[in-house]
């Protein structure tokens, strides 16, 4: 007997085959850095300290909220899977609920561009994602909370993210 897919299995596949292409390119940069400096030196937000902390230490310096930009940093908060949580920097936004990153050490020692970030919040509010496993070749199964948004204050796009990540390992290694 032929099993078919259930109807959220098959609007995952519609969605993520309405993005285009592969939803994530690792571009061979392997680098033993931490999400936190790489994030700020790709996005040129300057703050320090745990990315779950980045949230809470802006000082009133950036604008924070709920909606994703090209160029602002996504922070995870802390759970017992993120002890110190993560941040990721916006890399496209594909949708209202689906947007690409590029981020250090999700992977182990890789700097990933353009992975996929699904909102599986209840209200679309982005208070919960799911994120692309390249491992698996598919979403993560886990949900992570996120605080928010936090934007850099200057415009930019998808090329030039993608265009400066090599300098910002560079940056972040030299730290």
């Amino acid at each position: 007997m032929r099993r078919f897919p259930s109807l959220r299995g098959l609007m995952l596949v519609v969605a993520l085959s309405a993005c285009g292409g592969p939803p994530e390119r690792d571009l061979g940069l392997r680098a033993p850095l931490d999400c936190v400096p790489f994030a700020r030196a790709l996005s040129g937000i300057h703050l320090r300290g745990d990315a779950a902390d980045w949230w809470w230490r802006d000082g009133g310096r950036y604008a924070r909220g709920r909606v994703p930009e090209v160029g602002s940093v996504m922070v995870f908060a802390q759970t017992s899977r993120l002890p110190r949580g993560h941040l990721s920097v916006v890399s496209r936004v594909m949708s209202r609920r689906q947007i690409l990153v590029t981020h250090a050490n999700w992977v182990h020692h890789h700097v990933t561009t353009d992975q996929l970030v699904l909102d599986v919040s209840p209200y679309g509010d982005w208070s919960e994602v799911r994120v692309w496993w390249p491992a698996s070749d598919a979403l993560g199964n886990t949900s992570y909370p996120v605080l928010g948004f936090i934007y850099s204050g200057y415009a930019t796009n998808h090329d030039r993210i993608v265009r400066t990540v090599p300098n910002a390992v560079r940056v972040a290694l030299s730290e």
